[in-house]
């Protein structure tokens, strides 16, 4: 017995000893006393609510313990995946916050609900595991570092600016053409200085014209609408203008024509009305093209300049310019449309009815040029997301519109931000080494 009592106070004596050990490491007399001191100078009427707020103080900041990947149906009842983040506060998990992403396919063209299911149940076990042991025990407050840890090694990925086309001229009529103008190797504030004042040289030739009909109208939207007979005509005034304006036109200036020319189709006649009254079949419109780029080498790109059932005119015009101008079509509503001969690049315009997730999915299944069309219609996103998510993606070409207008400029100014940004961090990829996209 004496011996059994002897083993039980050296036990005691050993928690003893770990208990003061454990104390004065977290300094729990040193608290105690401080806040017994604080609780009788202040008096409180609620004592224990008192101590509990003052401790609560100094408990140690939230962190993540777990995530929890789940299931879920999103306002279009289909099935998308849910995030939800533990963390251990005041000793205790609690569930802090939670997010759905919801449309994992475009409204147009939904997955199969096979494949939706088993996009969302992968979705949920890389939320579980691993991303959950990856996150374990960080700070939920200290985004940043959430953030680096989700990212690439900044070291070994960079990221380019997409060229951004810039409205210069708006042909009323003929081919509906839109001629951009972007500039190589440039900062984005230089580039929006250089396109103001070529278009303000543009409308001094076109003012101090003779012709009454070469009056310039420059638009709402900033755009310099003009109107022309030939549609070689005010492609002879922007090389007018970069010859006054001392811009190399072909590296420092390039242009691409939105022909659109499904708009342009008499489908009465099965031809392409490109003036009123003159109407051009689609070999004819493909001969025209042809002459418009020889004489022309600026012109780099044309968008959408056949209809889609043409084509044997596409595969045409691919061999006779293909070699060195860039054919692109519009995939807004036609992502799973078979491809079109000859074409090397994909026109997404960003409407109502586009998502992130749409956005996403289309220009990972679409190789080549990818380019983003602002519309002009309100947008789902905020005035700036639409430059954030251009870069994200690493689309090529993105399109935002002349410079004019608030909602465009604050795309603009968010582009400069952008690149301020990136050069900061020292992962803005050189313009001189990756110069603007060319046809391969």
């Amino acid at each position: 017995m004496a011996t059994r009592l002897s083993e039980e106070e050296q036990d005691l004596h050993h928690m003893k000893s770990a208990a003061t050990e454990f104390y004065r490491l977290n300094r729990v007399p040193q608290e105690l006393e401080r806040a017994l001191n604080q609780l009788f100078i202040h008096r409180p009427e609620d004592v224990h609510g008192y101590l509990a707020d003052y401790f609560r103080k100094l408990c140690a900041a939230p962190r993540i313990s777990r995530l929890r990947g789940k299931e879920v149906y999103d306002a279009r009842g289909q099935l998308s995946i849910e995030a939800e983040v533990f963390c251990i506060v005041c000793n205790k998990e609690k569930s802090m916050s939670s997010a759905a992403v919801s449309s994992l396919s475009g409204p147009k063209e939904a997955l199969l609900d096979q494949q939706r299911a088993a996009d969302v149940r992968t979705a949920a076990q890389w939320v579980n595991e691993p991303l959950s042991s990856m996150l374990k025990g960080t700070d939920p407050c200290q985004q940043s570092e959430v953030d680096h840890m989700l990212r690439f090694d900044p070291k070994l990925k960079t990221y380019e600016l997409p060229v951004f086309m810039l409205h210069v001229t708006l042909l009323e009529r003929h081919l509906r053409c839109s001629i951009f103008s972007f500039t190589a190797c440039e900062l984005v504030p230089q580039i929006i200085t250089k396109t103001l004042e070529l278009q303000k040289e543009m409308m001094r030739i076109m003012n101090t014209s003779t012709k009454p009909e070469a009056q310039a109208v420059l638009c709402d939207s900033g755009v310099l609408a003009v109107s022309y007979e030939r549609p070689e005509q005010p492609l002879d005034l922007i090389t007018e203008a970069c010859s006054n304006s001392g811009l190399a036109l072909g590296t420092e200036v390039q242009l691409a024509l939105n022909c659109a020319a499904p708009e342009l189709m008499d489908y009465t006649k099965g031809k392409y009305e490109i003036a009123t009254g003159v109407l051009k079949t689609p070999d004819e419109l493909v001969d025209m093209y042809q002459t418009l780029v020889s004489k022309y080498p600026a012109v780099v790109a044309l968008i959408d300049p056949l209809r889609r059932e043409d084509r044997e005119q596409w595969e045409k015009l691919s061999n006779v310019i293909g070699d060195s101008c860039l054919l692109l079509s519009d995939i807004t509503y036609k992502a799973k449309a078979p491809p079109l001969p000859g074409v090397r690049g994909h026109v997404l315009k960003h409407t109502q009815e586009t998502t992130v997730s749409d956005l996403i999915c289309i220009t990972s299944e679409h190789k080549g040029s990818v380019m983003m069309m602002m519309t002009t219609c309100s947008e789902p996103c905020s005035e700036d997301s639409l430059s954030d998510i251009a870069v994200g993606l690493g689309l090529d070409f993105v399109k935002l519109g002349g410079l004019s207008g608030a909602e465009r400029m604050t795309k603009y100014n968010r582009l400069i931000s952008i690149e301020e940004e990136l050069s900061q961090q020292g992962i803005l990829a050189s313009k001189e080494k990756h110069p603007p996209p060319t046809v391969p």
